[in-house]
């Protein structure tokens, strides 16, 4: 099969035959049709998370289930299916509460193992992490699913638990922040987008967003206070750097709720978060690790009666060529929205020979 390959840290990535994957005991094998490109995919290229290389990169997907595994009950090939990009061992006393996400056995595609950057991928514990695509919804929509729209509804509706009316500050306007200024604005609240990215925040504002800042030298926390009347009462960074994250905490009103969703690579040391404020304001810091299978049900209702519609999200479908040649340069990229993959365009940008 097709696949973009790294062969190292940082290296210039390929696109080249690999052997087709075999289904796990337990697990089955998907066709990918869609696969999202994704800033920790990014992490992964950079070096900031253990890899084995060669290494075939890829989270965010959604496809047809082409082989099953033995042991697997629920699942037959054909049957159209997403992930989240954490998949639990399905058997662990968290997993069997309902929280996959933090799974101490988890499996992640494109981290633990080969990911969905191909023409088909490997999926460990089918019976417990995969997820029926209803009909109606397509491909690269529900591949938006799996990392960066469920990271963010379970960050705000999971985690930071908001309320009709609260402020929600938004720090990053990439594929995650304007899931999460969507969903805040489903669930009643009042989102504000805070990007560099001009174009990234007008598509917020058409998102939901009340307020747009541009991050562009400016005092955001200032900014934010002044728009609320003294700071938001949720903040979430979507980005994950020790600016945004700063920013994000000092946006907040007293007594207020933050939930880091961008992961913060350790640059020079450990990220400096302003704690002396966290203290004296009695915030709230909450981390957020994507969202388990048995809680896409209330988000797949949403999205159902059109009151979240993550296809607005999609910005461009790509081919593997033109991913890998983005890769390298994504934590730069000025895109607003999502970048999906479909493995089946060739770089003339037909489909790939016998992938039709």
């Amino acid at each position: 099969m097709r696949a973009l390959v790294l062969d190292d840290i940082r290296s210039t990535p390929v696109v080249r035959d690999v052997p087709t994957p075999v289904a796990p005991p337990g697990g089955v094998v998907v066709q990918v049709l869609a696969t999202g490109l994704c800033r920790s995919d990014w992490h992964a290229w950079a070096g900031h998370d253990e890899i084995a290389f060669p290494h075939v990169p890829g989270h965010e997907l959604a496809g047809v289930v082409s082989r099953v595994g033995e042991g697997v009950r629920r699942w037959q090939v054909g049957d159209r299916v997403t992930v989240p990009f954490v998949c639990g061992c399905g058997t662990c006393e968290w997993c069997l509460a309902g929280d996959a996400q933090v799974c101490p056995d988890q499996q992640q595609p494109g981290f633990t193992h080969w990911g969905s950057f191909a023409e088909q991928v490997a999926l460990h514990a089918a019976d417990a992490n995969l997820v029926a695509i209803p009909d109606g919804v397509d491909f690269a929509t529900a591949a938006s699913l799996g990392c960066r729209f469920a990271t963010a509804y379970r960050a705000l509706a999971g985690r930071a638990r908001i309320a009709a009316g609260e402020w929600v500050a938004v720090v990053g306007a990439g594929g995650v922040g304007l899931s999460a200024v969507m969903i805040a604005r489903a669930l009643g609240a009042r989102p504000i987008a805070i990007d560099r990215n001009p174009a990234a925040l007008e598509l917020a504002l058409r998102l939901g967003a009340e307020h747009a800042i541009l991050a562009d030298g400016r005092d955001i926390p200032a900014e934010v206070a002044a728009i609320t009347g003294g700071g938001s009462h949720v903040a979430v960074d979507a980005v994950g750097s020790e600016q945004t994250a700063s920013d994000a905490v000092l946006s907040l009103r007293r007594r207020g709720r933050h939930v880091q969703i961008g992961l913060l690579p350790p640059v020079d040391g450990h990220p400096r978060v302003p704690m002396s404020r966290v203290i004296a304001w009695e915030l709230d810091l909450l981390g957020s690790h994507g969202m388990a299978a048995a809680d896409y049900p209330g988000m797949l209702a949403l999205i159902a009666s059109g009151a979240l519609q993550p296809q607005l999200l999609v910005e461009r479908t790509v081919g593997l060529e033109e991913a890998a040649a983005l890769l390298p340069g994504f934590d730069r990229s000025t895109v607003a929205g999502i970048t999906m993959i479909d493995p089946r365009l060739s770089a003339a940008g037909g489909a790939a020979a016998g992938a039709r």
